[in-house]
């Protein structure tokens, strides 16, 4: 099974430690990674994301072209997804999603911990048009870039490690979800941080992409 994940910003180390961190939540499978080099740096809220699209568009064809069974939108806004859904062949995916969805399953309250607060609404707007808003104690911004989160320095653990735990305190959320696929790498870490239960999409996304694609074979579905 070939997943392919889509990074829509332009930063290259983000793609190759989002790929890692799906290769170890799966492994066995050809995972392989496309940067989105049309595309802002990071991306930090709507216009950032609506810049991203077209060049994660152009992502999405090499993918298909390469062959993928599933491809996963690597990042945490789930930009431009149900644009891609509707132009592919093959299950597409986004972090965020596979992460609302895996809490879901799980049973569990969550809140996001994200980057900047401008991130919030595109977040809130994607947990109420996917249908878990009341699963979802809270949004908690870190006050930290993308870039920065990307760099994971100490300090940078504590501060994400912080807001983790006051989403549980303060917000009542049974587990927190990394808000950011800068944050998927920083898991084992954060882990030695908090006792608060985590849930990163890049590892659900993988573990999803594939039931997605066994659904799909499973049902008879082929390719247009």
């Amino acid at each position: 099974m070939k997943i392919v994940y889509i990074n829509p910003n332009a930063t290259q180390a983000m793609t190759d430690g989002i790929v890692a961190t799906a290769r170890a939540a799966l492994p066995g499978a050809d995972i392989t990674g496309l940067t989105n080099a049309d595309g802002p740096a990071a991306i930090e809220g709507a216009a950032d994301g609506d810049a991203a699209v077209p060049g994660m568009l152009r992502r999405l064809e090499e993918a298909q072209a390469a062959g993928a069974d599933a491809v996963v939108i690597a990042c945490f806004d789930d930009t431009g997804l149900a644009e891609a859904q509707a132009r592919a062949a093959c299950p597409v995916l986004g972090i965020g999603q596979a992460s609302f969805v895996m809490a879901a399953l799980l049973g569990m309250r969550f809140s996001v911990v994200t980057s900047l607060p401008v991130s919030i609404p595109v977040i809130e707007e994607n947990i109420a048009r996917q249908g878990f808003a009341q699963n979802c104690a809270s949004i908690r911004a870190s006050g930290l870039p993308v870039l920065t989160i990307d760099a994971g320095a100490p300090e940078t653990l504590d501060r994400i490690a912080a807001t983790i735990e006051a989403t549980a305190r303060e917000d009542g959320a049974a587990c927190a979800v990394l808000g950011c696929a800068g944050m998927a790498p920083l898991k084992p870490a954060l882990e030695t941080r908090t006792r608060v239960p985590l849930i990163d999409g890049v590892a659900a996304s993988a573990l999803l992409a594939r039931a997605a694609v066994a659904a799909k074979r499973g049902v008879g579905i082929r390719a247009p």
